[in-house]
């Protein structure tokens, strides 16, 4: 077994509370993605927070390294942080990677009771009404909205500017305390702020590419394993 192989933490790991999710690329994972997840798991009153990197991502054109170096850099990321977990099956999985097929799956994995909390930003949210069966989301998971950089805080600017078909998912679900979370499997949407950290993977892809230094951008770790790997260069 690789090293990176044995350092996410096992599935389960972080007992039967509220569970958070955090899909994406990891085209490379970066601090910005760490940030967020550790934010969301303090704030939420997370047991953990468990990455998903896509495997096949349906909404744009295929990531720059391939599903296993995506996987091993975001394995490598976690390192000692036993509150992040890795989930390998949108990796493993032939098909495409949408977001209501993982957490059917997750749900048939863990079952009916435990809360699941999709934790997304704000842009992404008010994507929603775009995403394959996106309705069906919010009876499988809560949803955690993270305001972005650029965003105002959630108060001021979110729910008001939801367009009318996701205002009227959303009607009736609107909660302010994360308690919440852990009293229903599923259908609460909760915004939550976010240190703001203008970090984005395609600015990393670009400096690699044109030779300059991405360091203190992502860890230690994955700065290596894209050195060693010769990633978007």
């Amino acid at each position: 077994m690789p090293p990176e192989a044995r350092l996410a933490a096992p599935a389960g790991a972080c007992g039967d509370g509220p569970l958070g999710l955090l899909g994406g690329t990891f085209d490379p994972i970066h601090l910005g993605h760490l940030r967020l997840a550790e934010e969301a798991r303090e704030a939420l009153g997370l047991a953990a927070v468990r990455l998903v990197p896509a495997g096949q991502p349906p909404h744009r054109g295929a990531p720059r390294s391939s599903a296993e170096h995506r996987l091993a850099m975001a394995r490598l990321a976690i390192a000692g942080n036993a509150g992040l977990e890795v989930d390998d099956g949108e990796v493993r999985s032939s098909d495409k990677s949408y977001t209501v097929l993982t957490l059917e799956r997750l749900r048939a994995e863990l079952g009916p009771a435990r809360p699941l909390v999709l934790i997304l930003g704000a842009d992404a949210f008010e994507g929603l009404p775009g995403w394959h069966r996106w309705q069906a989301l919010f009876e499988l998971a809560h949803i955690a909205v993270a305001n972005r950089p650029g965003y105002a805080p959630h108060g001021r600017r979110w729910p008001a500017t939801l367009s009318p078909e996701l205002a009227a998912a959303c009607h009736g679900r609107h909660r302010k305390d994360p308690a919440d979370l852990a009293t229903t499997p599923a259908g609460c949407v909760l915004p939550f702020d976010m240190t703001p950290l203008a970090i984005s993977a395609s600015l990393i892809r670009d400096l690699v590419r044109n030779g300059h230094s991405v360091r203190y951008l992502l860890p230690d770790s994955v700065l290596d394993y894209i050195a060693a790997h010769h990633l978007y260069g």
